[in-house]
């Protein structure tokens, strides 16, 4: 599922981080706090139950949204940290492959 749309922060939506300790890793946002903050978390080094807060500026936004994620958050409130390690190796092993086709990760077309 892909959200090309809409620039701001959606949850089940991909996440690469580009400042900070955790810099070019990936993560997936559970909750959107406001226009600036979201929380994240990948289910490995940040779990669902510590998720990280992160300034929306310090992360770089993907074209990707999971569709696992997204629907197992709207249901219960909650997502499984195997859940959101699946979804980033599934985004990494598929998604990355057609962007190194020329394909554009950002949603700038």
């Amino acid at each position: 599922m892909v959200d090309g749309e809409s620039g701001s922060p959606r949850i089940g939506q991909l996440v690469r981080i580009n400042r900070g300790r955790e810099a070019d890793q990936y993560a997936i946002i559970i909750d959107v706090l406001d226009e600036t903050f979201v929380l994240l978390a990948d289910g490995d080094k940040r779990k669902f139950d510590r998720p990280k807060r992160k300034n929306i500026h310090h992360v770089d936004l993907l074209d990707y949204i999971s569709p696992e994620v997204e629907r197992s958050m709207l249901e219960t409130g909650r997502v499984t940290n195997g859940k959101l390690r699946f979804a980033i190796s599934k985004f990494v092993n598929e998604e990355l492959t057609d962007w190194k086709k020329g394909d554009s990760l950002y949603g700038e077309r």
